[in-house]
């Protein structure tokens, strides 16, 4: 069994006891320990994510690099019954047959209970590009990490349909187990593929994962992202996304758990006319923290792109939104938006946002936007005069709130699927 140290309690911040358990453990995969090696080189030179890099400076992850994780996988037979549960849950038994679908357990690809999809290219992870440049540490991490992951290939305009991604996580008897995943998305011109990934599991872990999306000519790539890890997980997802000339990524977090999380997009618009919609949701109680951070890059003209944000938050629960836009020089007629609203439940609640531009073009529309404020008591007290319940006149106005964000999910399905989590959610703090 591999037992993933961090470093000492003193030497957070630095990576030196994550690189030399690296070394010892020699994880490196046959013909391909470059990469692997490059990482750990830069994580020794580099500091671990605090409070002290501007980024970072919302969301403290101490708590991570002070828990041991081990890389130890749940038994087939809970493996199999949560994932059970999760589709019907989701509503997605009755589809379950006809739904392609990839499952990893523990950060290990499990083909007993995934459905491979037919007409697209799946093949197994085989290691990171060396020439790859490093830049972020949860990248370089999980470079030097990963064991699993699929490439998945979308053939010249084929519409591929539906493809679901899980990730099953589950500490046992009081270990925390670690998964450090690494997909990679490959649309080539003019293909489409709507991609569901959820998340979830039970007990203490960390999910670690990085998914690579190049989107090609008039491609176009949804993604829907259900996170609902265990309340006692830590969370961490980045998405890198190029999207080329006319393409389009249209993208959508819906954050419910995890004690800890932080999602991020780096997107680049690296053809005219291309698209990046990075949209989302935080729904967060008690003392989580969600963080959902992008980076969109217009390196094209003509290109647009889209945020909306909206932050539900109850009891101790912090929300941080951090959104850059960064506009080339060459980037003219560029239309970017962004906007971030938060809706306190308590009194103890928090949001931090931190919108950005920055903007080298002189023919651009820009502009982003920031608000908070609890529920409006005009509206309660006008719905409760008329016999309305005040839960249920709450649960009304909350998910009138969400909607505008939701409504942006185009894909009917998997719309459904994010309005049944928003509802159980709701229902949990409600009873």
């Amino acid at each position: 069994m591999n037992v993933i140290v961090p470093p000492a309690r003193s030497a957070i911040g630095n990576a030196g006891g994550l690189v030399e358990q690296y070394r010892a453990m020699r994880l490196e995969l046959p013909g391909e320990p470059t990469a692997r090696d490059l990482a750990a080189d830069w994580l020794e030179r580099h500091e671990l994510p605090s409070r002290r890099v501007e980024a970072w400076r919302y969301t403290d992850i101490r708590r991570v690099w002070e828990t041991p994780f081990e890389t130890a996988g749940a038994t087939p037979e809970r493996a199999k019954a949560r994932l059970g549960a999760l589709l019907s849950t989701h509503g997605l038994a009755d589809d379950a047959a006809a739904l392609p679908r990839l499952v990893f357990v523990d950060g290990v690809l499990s083909r007993a209970l995934s459905r491979m999809p037919d007409g697209i290219d799946v093949r197994p992870f085989a290691g990171v590009d060396a020439a790859e440049p490093l830049r972020h540490p949860m990248v370089a991490l999980n470079t030097m990490l990963a064991t699993d992951g699929m490439v998945v290939r979308v053939p010249a305009g084929l519409d591929a349909g539906r493809l679901l991604l899980v990730s099953l996580c589950e500490g046992i008897g009081g270990r925390a187990v670690a998964s450090h995943l690494r997909h990679r998305l490959v649309l080539e011109a003019g293909a489409s593929l709507a991609l569901l990934e959820i998340g979830e599991g039970s007990g203490c872990y960390l999910s670690d994962g990085v998914l690579d999306a190049e989107v090609g000519a008039s491609a176009h790539l949804r993604h829907v992202r259900l996170q609902r890890d265990s309340g006692e997980a830590f969370s961490f997802s980045m998405v890198q996304a190029t999207v080329a000339e006319r393409g389009a990524y249209d993208g959508f977090n819906l954050a419910l758990g995890a004690v800890l999380a932080r999602h991020e997009v780096h997107a680049t618009l690296s053809g005219p006319h291309a698209a990046v919609h990075v949209n989302g949701a935080q729904l967060l109680a008690d003392a989580q923290v969600a963080d959902l951070t992008s980076v969109i890059a217009h390196d094209a003209p003509n290109c647009v792109s889209r945020q909306t944000v909206k932050n539900v938050l109850t009891g101790r629960a912090r929300g941080v939104f951090q959104g850059k836009i960064v506009v080339a020089r060459v980037a003219q007629k560029t239309d970017g938006y962004q906007m971030n609203q938060a809706l306190l439940l308590s009194e103890t609640a928090e949001i931090d946002a931190k919108p950005e531009l920055e903007i080298y073009a002189d023919d651009v529309k820009c502009s982003h936007g920031s608000t908070a404020g609890a529920l409006d008591e005009e509206q309660l007290f006008y719905m409760r005069s008329r016999g309305v319940p005040v839960a249920e006149a709450r649960a009304i106005l909350v998910r009138a709130f969400l909607d505008d964000a939701l409504q942006l999910v185009d894909d009917e399905m998997m719309r459904g699927v994010l309005d049944e989590a928003v509802a159980a959610w709701w229902r949990g703090r409600a009873a």
